[in-house]
């Protein structure tokens, strides 16, 4: 700790009715003294100290607003209001936020932070929400990672705050290592990371239906909103497979060194379909034995 250049002490309880009867049998009013004297203990020993409503996804707003209050008024800086179980809606979790920002007492003086759990899948869209709403402190990860179906992912709030600049929400992150980042975590980790995830996923860049390689094709922004080197992916990807249509097919055949004519793509293009019709996925090597249809 005190070689930290910005030391923080990060303490909480729970504030959720559920956890204040079944996991401390105790009372409201209990559960606020602890968290006071947690947060005078840790301001004892540096300045910035983070107090996290633990279950506040769940937890009524106006008991919410008190815990918050004492918080303050004991030292607390940052005061971090997380959806615990991943319970909260959109909505629900920005009015949460904004209820807070209009009924602490000192709410300004202080840094609300989001802390969003992915269990139904709604973690990125409820920290964007609380952000949106006053929030100035998103606690993420890299790749989602974390406790059941993970936290908040920072390539996803990251990249929805660069796509949206009217929301007036920005990082100062470098987004081009965002792709490496992901890589070098997930092979740290031994977890991989979900094809389809965005923008990290090997499939977020890569387009297989005929319709949206055409379009990619003739111009990115058809069917990416962004640009895969934003995030340090070096190009799309033209996968070829059943779907693939002859756009496509010319277009690879193009980047290995083949400048086909329209009767000539018609021809390859079936001996292109008998390929396909047996593999999960044309590559470059297999194109040039499809080529010799031509020969």
């Amino acid at each position: 700790m005190k070689y930290a250049i910005k030391p923080r002490i990060h303490t909480g309880i729970g504030t959720s009715d559920s956890h204040i009867q079944h996991k401390f049998k105790s009372t409201r009013e209990k559960i606020i003294e602890r968290g006071v004297a947690a947060v005078k203990y840790a301001k004892s020993f540096v300045e910035d100290v983070e107090f996290y409503a633990e279950d506040a996804g769940r937890t009524e707003n106006a008991y919410l607003a008190q815990v918050c209050e004492a918080m303050i008024a004991a030292g607390a800086t940052v005061l971090n209001i997380p959806d615990t179980t991943g319970y909260c809606l959109p909505d629900e979790y920005g009015a949460k936020i904004k209820y807070l920002k209009e009924n602490v007492k000192g709410i300004h003086n202080v840094t609300l932070s989001c802390h969003c759990h992915n269990d139904l899948g709604l973690a990125t869209a409820n920290s964007i929400a609380g952000a949106i709403n006053g929030a100035r402190q998103i606690e993420c990860t890299i790749n989602g990672i974390g406790e059941r179906a993970g936290n908040t992912s920072l390539e996803e709030v990251v990249m929805i705050m660069k796509q949206h600049p009217d929301l007036n929400l920005f990082t100062g992150i470098d987004t081009t290592l965002l792709y490496d980042t992901s890589k070098m975590v997930s092979e740290s980790m031994g977890m991989m990371v979900q094809p389809n995830k965005a923008i990290v996923g090997s499939n977020a860049f890569a387009h297989s239906s005929g319709i949206h390689q055409d379009g990619v094709i003739k111009n990115r922004e058809t069917y990416e909103i962004i640009d895969p080197a934003e995030v340090g992916v070096t190009e799309s990807a033209i996968v070829l497979t059943a779907r693939s249509g002859r756009a496509a097919l010319a277009y690879r055949a193009k980047k290995v060194g083949y400048e086909l004519t329209k009767l000539e793509l018609d021809d390859v293009y079936k001996e292109f379909l008998n390929f396909a019709d047996r593999k999960k996925e044309v590559v470059d090597e297999d194109i040039h034995e499809i080529m010799k249809v031509l020969a």
